[in-house]
């Protein structure tokens, strides 16, 4: 069994910061688009997790339930800078892992 890889899908700025990373499967996507390709990716099963701007979240509609609790693959929404509603790294690990990574 191969590993499974990972996805990054939202902004530029985002993308092309993971990609920077070394994550190649980031896709600059937005609205519509990005929500289309991340059910795709989902459904392809071809990534172990799947990093979204959390922006997606906006076109998902009902999906949006199902996306936050699957786990394989598994999809993390990653908070906008200075978003109202940020979230710290802490507290997402803490929702999405179960883990207390103390930050």
């Amino acid at each position: 069994m191969s590993a499974k890889g990972i996805a990054v899908i939202g902004e530029s700025e985002i993308a092309t910061g993971f990609r920077l990373v070394g994550i190649a499967d980031s896709f600059s996507l937005t609205g519509e688009e990005a929500a289309s390709k991340l059910l795709k990716l989902v459904e392809e099963k071809t990534h172990s997790l799947i990093i979204v701007s959390e922006s997606v979240k906006n076109f998902l509609g009902r999906d949006l339930m199902h996306l936050e609790v699957i786990t394989d693959p598994l999809v993390v929404f990653l908070p906008l800078p200075g978003g109202r509603d940020e979230e710290s790294v802490g507290a997402l690990a803490k929702r999405v892992l179960g883990v207390d990574i103390g930050v």
